[in-house]
Order: C-alpha cells, then sequence, then structure tokens
C-alpha cells in the first residue's frame, strides 16, 4: 500500500507537468491568434481551456481521495496540499491564456494589437511561453535554486508591462479609446500570467523546504478578487 500511495504522488506531480504543457501551448496559441486574427486558433484555446479545467479536477479529486484514505504528515501531506493549490494556480494561468484569446476572437478580423506595440506583445508572449516552461521544470525536479530563479523572468515581464503602459499613456493613442482599453487589459493577462507561474516555483520552495513565502498568501487573495471580476 505504500508503494501505491508513493505512485500516486508521482502522479500528481506529474499531472501537474502536464498542465504547464498544456497551459504553455494554450499561452502560445493565444499569442499567434491574437497577433495573426486568427479567429480558429483563438477559438482551439477557448475551447481547449477544459482540458485544463478537466485536470484540475482529476489532481484535486485524487488528492482529496488520498487524504481521506492516507492521512498523510510531514512531507507527504505538504505534497498533496501543495499539488491542489499549484493545480488552482496553473489553472488560472490557463484562463489567463483563455482571456487573450477572446480579445483576438473579439476584434476579428482586426487585430486587436496595432503594429506599433506588435514587437512589445511578441515579447510578453515569448516570455510568458518561457516562464510556465520553467515551472514545468521545477515541478518535476523540485530543484529550489531554479524555482528561486523564475523572479527574474517575471520582473522581465513587468518590464515589458510598464513598458507597454507607457506606450499607451505618453501621447494621444491613435488607435481609439477601445485599441487602448484591450491592450491594457491584454498586458494585465500576461503580467498575471507570469505572476502566477512564480507563485507556483514559490509553492515548491515550499514543498521541500517547508519555509511559507508570504508572496503566495498574497497572491491566493488575489485569486479571490480575479474570480470576482472574470
Amino acid at each position: 500500500m505504500r508503494h501505491a500511495f508513493h505512485e500516486d504522488l508521482d502522479k500528481i506531480s506529474d499531472q501537474l507537468v502536464e498542465m504547464t504543457r498544456l497551459v504553455g501551448s494554450a499561452m502560445s496559441r493565444a499569442t499567434t491568434a491574437l497577433l495573426d486574427a486568427d479567429i480558429q486558433l483563438a477559438q482551439t484555446v477557448i475551447d481547449g481551456d477544459k482540458a485544463i479545467d478537466a485536470m484540475r479536477e482529476s489532481i484535486d479529486e485524487l488528492a482529496i481521495d488520498l487524504l481521506a484514505r492516507q492521512n498523510p504528515v510531514a512531507t507527504d501531506l505538504r505534497i498533496i496540499v501543495t499539488g491542489m493549490r499549484m493545480s488552482s494556480d496553473l489553472e488560472r494561468m490557463g484562463d489567463l491564456a483563455r482571456h487573450i484569446a477572446k480579445v483576438a476572437r473579439l476584434r476579428y478580423p482586426d487585430t486587436a494589437v496595432p503594429a506599433e506595440v506588435r514587437a512589445e506583445i511578441v515579447q510578453m508572449g515569448n516570455v510568458a511561453e518561457k516562464i510556465v516552461a520553467k515551472a514545468g521544470s521545477v515541478i518535476a525536479s523540485k530543484d529550489v535554486k531554479a524555482a528561486a530563479e523564475l523572479d527574474r523572468d517575471d520582473d522581465a515581464m513587468d518590464d515589458l508591462h510598464r513598458d507597454l503602459l507607457a506606450r499607451l499613456m505618453e501621447g494621444p493613442w491613435k488607435y481609439g479609446v477601445q485599441s487602448a482599453v484591450d491592450l491594457a487589459l491584454i498586458g494585465r493577462y500576461y503580467e498575471r500570467f507570469a505572476d502566477w507561474a512564480v507563485t507556483v516555483s514559490h509553492r515548491v520552495i515550499y514543498l521541500v523546504t517547508g519555509e511559507w513565502d508570504e508572496g503566495i498568501t498574497s497572491m491566493d487573495h488575489e485569486e479571490q478578487e480575479d474570480d470576482a471580476t472574470d
């Protein structure tokens, strides 16, 4: 029974890594759909979010079953509870990719991204894909040092977000109010996506060391605020 228990713990980790792959693919396709006004691609992201939600539910069901049957303690308990929280974080990241795809669909056949800010959105998409891939690697390896390094990627995303907002505010925006609102939201979605990836990495640090990061608690509160405004 102990062997089966640890197999189930490994299954939670494997499913979390698979969630990062699905989320990364969703963000990659959402960015392409946004830039190219590709409504079919945008729809695949929107429809595919159900698979991410289903995987979160599968992880939670397995975790609850293990809590009920095995009464885990210490590190085993942290693995299960932290796994449930990470599945929630990754689901939120999938939702943000879906939000970007919805903007692309809403503005079709036009693109929501004017040519003069296209480079910024390309860079934000690249950083988002990079950071979620690193999060998957951190979950698989439980590498605390690598987990801490994700903060630097988040700093890069924050810089891009600030630059985008500065472009919108530095002078008359010739593309209209709706375009400015779209880009402000899009920038926020990318920025939040990176924030949640960092939260995943911090949960891995907690899993390994047992040391709690107050930033995780802050993000959990912000998740509740995000849910209220979706």
